[in-house]
């Protein structure tokens, strides 16, 4: 049994287990149900107010929060490919709230969420190291790890202080 992000109670059950059976479970997993639920929708409201802290409701924010990107951005892209001895085809910037940046190793091109903004600088510069070295290595894997820690050796704690900040403390 889960509770998924819409706060949906999902239940597996072995084919052939009778509707009782099952209703029964779920109603003896009740008090759980409703924990789970009211963290789900606890996280949600966190995760929303987080990303509320940047303002895109017009033109004229959405513009200036992209302005603002680019002059953070580029010099890092800049820096740390010439470094590392690689060139994105073509660097984009979207609202995506599931990926701080996402590489596209086919066409070289690399998109970064515009809601870095709301990242310390060097957080920030993680996730475009990140998405460099995705140039040199498709995958997660002991090689982009080792390329990770040489081109920036800070990377495991820039990725423990991004979570902390988008989970907004919800451990304290």
């Amino acid at each position: 049994m889960r509770i998924v992000k819409n706060g949906d109670v999902h239940v597996s059950a072995p084919i052939g287990l009778s509707r009782e059976k099952i209703t029964a479970f779920i109603e003896e997993h009740r008090e759980w149900i409703d924990q789970a639920r009211t963290k789900t929708f606890e996280r949600q409201k966190r995760r929303a107010d987080f990303y509320n802290k940047l303002p895109l409701k017009t033109r004229e924010q959405t513009d200036d929060a992209l302005r603002r990107l680019k002059v953070l951005i580029e010099p890092m892209v800049e820096r740390h490919a010439k470094e590392m001895g690689v060139k994105p085809s073509a660097v984009c910037y979207k609202a995506m709230i599931s990926r701080w940046g996402v590489c596209n190793v086919k066409d070289k091109s690399i998109c970064f969420s515009i809601y870095l903004l709301l990242l310390p600088e060097w957080c920030a510069e993680h996730i475009v190291v990140h998405e460099l070295c995705h140039l040199l290595e498709p995958s997660h894997n002991a090689r982009f790890h080792a390329l990770m820690d040489k081109y920036f050796p800070r990377w495991r704690e820039a990725r423990r202080e991004t979570h902390r900040i988008c989970r907004m403390k919800e451990d304290e």
